[in-house]
């Protein structure tokens, strides 16, 4: 897997690590501790505040921050594989995997598959996203 800096394809990669003792199946018995009320701690890569300033701000200086972990809550969390990723058609394989999350707001779903993919032993970002419903409004009214 690779990591960047803004946990999605937009960032720099900062760390790769092998995926060999992933499997899609493991990822899977993983989903269980992402789901209810979780911690998670903010991406630098953010719009949150720290001292007055954007954290996104101080990224782009190069500097990180200690960021508070804050309560989300994810309702439901399943793996896809019937559409692709990005460049990547179905269905997909590792390192590319899809994720069907339903989430309270505040839920950094980029700091989601960070958290998963190091619980798997390896690292990873995100590469696409996809907003199927906020609130009451879901893509039929669009």
């Amino acid at each position: 897997g690779e990591a960047t800096d803004t946990l999605d394809s937009e960032g720099n990669v900062t760390s790769t690590q092998p995926y060999d003792d992933s499997t899609l199946q493991r990822m899977e018995a993983l989903l269980p501790q992402f789901t209810g009320d979780i911690l998670q701690i903010p991406p630098m890569y953010s719009a949150l505040h720290k001292d007055g300033k954007r954290l996104y701000d101080l990224a782009r200086q190069g500097l990180e921050v200690e960021r508070e972990a804050r309560q989300v809550s994810v309702s439901r969390l399943r793996m896809v594989d019937d559409r692709g990723v990005g460049s990547h058609e179905a269905p997909l394989s590792l390192p590319f995997f899809g994720l069907d999350v339903e989430c309270s707001g505040g839920t950094y779903i980029r700091t989601l598959i960070d958290d998963l993919a190091r619980e798997a032993g390896s690292c990873g970002h995100m590469v696409e996203l996809e907003r199927t419903r906020q609130g009451p409004f879901g893509l039929e009214h669009c």
